[in-house]
């Protein structure tokens, strides 16, 4: 399907936390949630297509000389440096080629910048999510149709030569799920019970707050634990984990995120040998499928740091996560000794679903193999994030999802009461209406109903008024910490 880009435009609206989320050396309290409309061609047809983010701070780049306004700046510049891109490119074969043209032309200008690879493919990442999203709708088809009919013109060899000549559909699966179980976040500040909630902490909205809570309010079974890299403290706070998952989560299925907090393999796996000789994390330990991303990215497939992870033989599960910068990531950290890597929809829908059947052909190509491609959330919220996200993961078949936004976020309450009814209208399996007055996330005996998501154009079924929010040039970060200025929603 050839397309162009005509056009962009940029709000924002501004999000605020319900409680802190830490993770690694970032403490998440506020966050700019952009909205991005634009206007583009499709086969002659010229149809408005949507994508959006939330700019969590400290993570894309983890520099601590550096403040979150700071940051900000550089996460804008890629954004709307790949708006313009995007309209210059003018017509291509397929939205597949179009992003190709323009993760190209994004990296030959960021050559001049300081920029890493991972925080300026976010920029192209939200102007492809857009394109995907027009192409379905000027179609009128799910995504799932699209990529597998090759609407889009996907070509993972492109990325992996190795699956040249592969039958790549086949490595997908036949259908979309139409549900997954959700990984809830055990963040660094979360309290675990409520003797850990201390007074005048209480959040009073009508949501689970602790641990313990969230998991009798949503029936969980899956988890995700943060670990801060301090040893003592890492154990104690899992050894209390242990206890609650023991007696509460029967069957319960646990990933480790080192968030980049161990400065090299030497301090990860004595940390690990820690947890494996300690007789209070056996269950914990049995339960869980792997390790994310432990090492800084600028170690964590250096040529030495893969000698001695490949010589570890018993060396645990492990993945990437923010090492996974560049379109051949995935690959050089399989050879690493990785074994895999995740998906998320701000480090590229394309990439993933190349990842996806690179892993699956290294699975069908050696059936004893580990090959992992986890979902992993970085606090996404609806209504068009988070459900193209997941239209993502239930394409690539990942049975389960890390979900955190709904649990530090009061629901979509930052949008107007009529946007989050219309939410709630068009995905009734995702999306409730509290108690409270707001919409939030359906989660029943720890799952997500995503049928509504399978079935819709690009995951987001709903129709609204970017208009909603703050336009770029007269937005400020300072309205993060001052909802009295102009610019806050």
């Amino acid at each position: 399907m050839a397309c162009r880009m005509l056009s962009a435009s940029v709000r924002v609206v501004n999000a605020r936390t319900r409680l802190p989320f830490r993770f690694g050396m970032g403490t998440l309290t506020a966050l700019p949630h952009l909205l991005i409309d634009i206007q583009a061609e499709f086969g002659g047809e010229r149809v408005r297509a949507v994508a959006a983010e939330g700019l969590v701070p400290k993570w894309f780049t983890k520099y601590a000389e550096t403040t979150y306004t700071d940051d900000l700046v550089a996460l804008l510049e890629v954004i709307q440096k790949s708006l313009e891109l995007g309209v210059e490119l003018g017509e291509q074969e397929s939205p597949f080629e179009f992003w190709q043209a323009l993760y190209a032309q994004q990296g030959e200008w960021a050559q001049g910048t300081e920029h890493p690879p991972l925080l300026w493919n976010f920029g192209v990442t939200l102007v492809e999510r857009a394109m995907i999203d027009g192409a379905c709708r000027a179609a009128g088809v799910p995504f799932g149709w699209a990529l597998r009919s090759r609407m889009l013109g996907v070509r993972p060899d492109a990325l992996h030569p190795e699956l040249s000549g592969v039958a790549w559909e086949g490595l997908l699966p036949e259908a979309p799920l139409r549900e997954v179980a959700l990984r809830h976040t055990v963040g660094l500040a979360d309290p675990l019970t409520e003797a850990d909630v201390a007074p005048g902490e209480r959040v009073l909205d009508g949501l689970p707050q602790t641990l313990e809570e969230c998991i009798e309010a949503y029936g969980l079974t899956h988890f995700k634990l943060k670990l801060c890299g301090d040893g003592p403290a890492d154990l104690e706070r899992l050894r209390r984990i242990n206890r609650i998952l023991e007696g509460q989560a029967t069957a319960a299925v646990i990933t480790l995120d080192g968030n980049e907090q161990y400065p090299d393999l030497a301090s990860f796996a004595s940390a690990w040998e820690e947890v494996r000789g300690d007789p209070d994390l056996d269950f914990l330990r049995a339960q869980t499928l792997f390790v994310e991303q432990p090492l800084p990215r600028g170690v964590a497939v250096s040529d030495s740091t893969a000698r001695d992870l490949l010589a570890w033989t018993d060396r645990p599960p492990m993945i990437i996560d923010e090492s996974d910068g560049e379109i051949h990531s995935a690959r050089l950290a399989l050879e690493a000794g990785y074994v895999g890597t995740s998906h998320k929809n701000c480090k590229g829908v394309f990439k993933s679903v190349a990842n996806a059947c690179l892993l699956a052909q290294r699975r069908l190509n050696a059936p004893e193999t580990t090959c992992i491609l986890s979902s992993e959330d970085l606090t996404t919220l609806g209504p068009v994030a988070l459900l193209q996200d997941l239209a993502v993961v239930a394409n690539l078949g990942i049975t389960h999802s890390e979900r955190n936004g709904h649990h530090y976020f009061k629901g979509l309450s930052m949008f107007p009461a009529e946007l989050q009814e219309a939410t709630v209208r068009a995905h009734p399996d995702l999306y409730r209406m509290h108690s409270g007055g707001f919409a939030t996330l359906r989660v029943d005996g720890g799952r997500l109903q995503i049928g509504s998501i399978a079935d819709a154009c690009f995951g987001s079924a709903v129709a609204f008024d970017a208009e909603i929010g703050v336009p770029l040039d007269k937005w400020t970060p300072d309205s993060l910490t001052h909802p009295d200025t102009k610019t806050a929603l």
